[in-house]
């Protein structure tokens, strides 16, 4: 398990409180837990909006539940449902140390409304920062078995930047981007929720990742029909503004580093309707004009050769990118205020941040290495050109068969399942477990250690002079 400081360092990186982060840490193993299990591989389907944050869009609000269609209706059982959850959590401690303790997980099974059995399950866990305090937090199951699968699933590694990562990463089975679209439409239009409203309007935003409307309508048409609702249309939204604008602070405050206002969101309702129903046709900003050997960065994890401060600083850019809000940037002692738009590699290697002005009302462009700071502001702004910080879509993997765990990796689930978790054994040996990989961000050498720390000892740089840097940036970890 990661320790309560890397925790800490990625709240303050990202602008949330450490126990929603610690939930986001303890989501990812639970689902690695979830897809390495060899009777849910195949036919748990995760969706909902944690799907959209952790599959699909890094620079997303943070979520707190696991939604799964499933596809086996017998799967609806308390005894199994506990005794396969015995066996995931003592899969996920045998290799983590994050507990989910088997006498804290709760499953209650119930009708919904169509008179079929769905359930609730409650997964209490003891992470990095809980560990110390009273109450455990609890991740939230909603487990279905018949709702209609409209485009077949497909498997899609998902986001967990963290340093515990198995190095091949965790892939699950999950909703289709259209059909997870879809779905978050037909939400909408059935409870017109804050978090559905946020999630439709930034699917809409991400142009490159945007199905067409005719098969994202026809996706619609059928959960619509699946849940004897008719298609929405933004008119038949009106009356439920008041309250959404009500809940919108409560609701999605404590999931976001900063809170967009309402209206920046509710008022592009009339344009996504006129795009579904193909009324209309919106026009794509164009990307500012590249110089000669500038290349666009869009890597998922932006995981640069930078100090703390403006790797901090570009997360914050880019969520307030994906968002459409201006950001306070500080730069050369001063602060400027600024639309964010696109984040380059020059010819001669400098990063830069495109941005316009809103001050000067005209382009000006960033060093990063030089930000001394960031913070989105409640601002918001129409891009004049395209937004190129947001992750470029959904990336998927081809179906493959059974990529779970492999069948004599099975037994570890059987051989756990009545018995308590023990801590994992440390050993003395040095040339054992992960070596974690820092980088100077002054000289760029790299430093290996056996421990997650990113204090550096007095060292020389490239030149043979000594190098100041004393404060390492995190690489990778190798096993």
């Amino acid at each position: 398990m990661i320790g309560k400081r890397e925790i800490l360092d990625v709240a303050a990186t990202v602008g949330l409180n450490p126990h929603v982060v610690e939930k986001d840490y303890a989501l990812g193993w639970a689902l690695a837990g979830i897809f390495a299990h060899p009777e849910l591989a195949d036919s748990w389907v995760f969706k909902g909006g944690t799907c959209l944050k952790k599959c699909y869009f890094e620079t997303y609000r943070f979520s707190e539940d696991l939604d799964f269609t499933l596809l086996d209706a017998a799967h609806l059982d308390e005894a199994f449902l506990k005794r396969v959850f015995g066996e995931v959590s003592a899969w996920i401690y045998e290799r983590t140390g994050l507990e989910f303790p088997a006498q804290s997980q709760d499953f209650e099974l119930f009708s919904n409304p169509r008179g079929n059995p769905s359930c609730q399950g409650k997964l209490s866990y003891r992470g990095p920062v809980s560990s110390s305090s009273g109450g455990l937090p609890r991740v939230k199951l909603d487990l279905t078995a018949d709702e209609r699968v409209i485009l077949a699933p497909v498997r899609v590694p998902i986001f967990h930047p963290y340093s515990d990562a198995p190095a091949d990463g965790i892939t699950v089975l999950s909703y289709a981007y259209e059909e997870a679209f879809g779905e978050k439409v037909r939400a909408l239009a059935e409870r017109t929720r804050p978090r559905d409203l946020y999630d439709v309007v930034n699917l809409y935003r991400n142009t490159e990742a945007r199905p067409s409307p005719s098969v994202l309508m026809d996706v619609l048409r059928q959960k619509c029909a699946f849940k004897g609702i008719a298609v929405p249309r933004a008119s038949d939204l009106d009356g439920h503004r008041g309250a959404l604008e009500g809940s919108w602070q409560h609701m999605l405050g404590h999931q976001l580093p900063a809170l967009p206002p309402v209206d920046a969101f509710w008022d592009v309702l009339p344009e996504f309707f006129g795009w579904l129903e193909e009324v209309g046709a919106p026009g794509i900003p164009a990307a500012y004009a590249a110089a000669a050997g500038e290349t666009v960065i869009r890597e998922r994890t932006l995981r640069l050769a930078l100090r703390p401060v403006p790797q901090s600083a570009l997360e914050i850019i880019r969520f307030a990118a994906a968002n459409r809000l201006c950001v306070d940037l500080a730069y050369d002692g001063r602060t400027r205020r600024i639309e964010p738009y696109s984040l380059r590699r020059t010819q001669d290697g400098n990063i830069i941040l495109h941005t316009w002005s809103v001050e000067s009302n005209a382009h000006r462009s960033y060093r990063v290495d030089r930000i001394e700071g960031a913070q989105a502001t409640n601002q918001t702004f129409s891009p004049r050109y395209a937004v190129e910080l947001t992750p470029a879509g959904p990336v998927i993997i081809p179906p493959t068969p059974q990529s779970a765990m492999p069948r004599a990796a099975a037994s570890s689930f059987r051989s756990a399942r009545a018995a308590r978790p023990v801590a994992p054994k440390r050993t003395a040996n040095f040339s054992s477990g992960p070596t974690y990989v820092y980088q100077c961000p002054v000289c760029r050498k790299k430093f290996k250690r056996k421990t997650m720390t990113s204090a550096l000892n007095a060292h020389k740089g490239a030149n043979g002079y000594p190098c100041p840097g004393r404060s390492g940036i995190y690489v990778k970890t190798e096993f």
